[in-house]
């Protein structure tokens, strides 16, 4: 798996690279063909506090982790940790997901980490997004699998473009744009 890493206010070392590239190389075992995949990893710092986010977009769905620690080295454990629970949680629910319905093909939800800007607006990032026409059920899936809130897709019962997104009482509401 290719490895992209991009400090935001600290540098890089070869050391954090390797240690990072490592422990993400764990996740390969999940892929078909992990060399086909780009792993993108920010990592923040914040007072004491280094955060570390990690996007693996595969074809048909995206895990997405953040941890914050103290330690970077123990927050790249811990989020390495939550990718792989992540993946075995739905590992079955997208095995049968793809396998009835094949013609689903190419979903990427791509983020471009390098576009956004800190400016003197309320806006302080910006987010790109491609989705292919799903159904509910899938961005449901998506949305788990991002551990979001929300999620953005073009529905394909609807043909709209909609917003689903998690209730305070766990159930799920969707807003629908025409």
């Amino acid at each position: 798996m290719k490895v992209i890493i991009h400090g935001d206010k600290i540098k890089i070392t070869d050391s954090i690279k390797t240690f990072i590239e490592e422990k993400i190389s764990k996740l390969d075992k999940y892929f078909d063909s992990p060399e086909k995949i780009e792993a993108k990893v920010i990592i923040r710092i914040k007072n004491n506090k280094q955060t570390i986010e990690v996007t693996v977009p595969a074809q048909k769905f995206t895990l997405r982790a953040e941890e914050t620690h103290a330690d970077l080295y123990a927050a790249v454990d811990l989020v390495i940790d939550k990718l792989e629970s992540q993946f075995r949680k739905h590992k079955t629910r997208l095995n049968d997901r793809y396998k009835k319905e094949p013609k689903i093909i190419d979903f990427i939800f791509d983020n471009d980490y390098d576009s956004y800007k800190e400016n003197e607006s309320k806006i302080i990032k910006r987010k790109d997004i491609k989705s292919k026409p799903m159904d509910e059920e899938e961005a449901i899936l998506q949305m788990e699998l991002l551990n979001h809130d929300f999620f953005i897709f073009k529905n394909i019962q609807e043909e709209c473009f909609s917003v689903i997104y998690k209730r305070k009482d766990g159930q799920y509401g969707i807003i629908n744009t025409y």
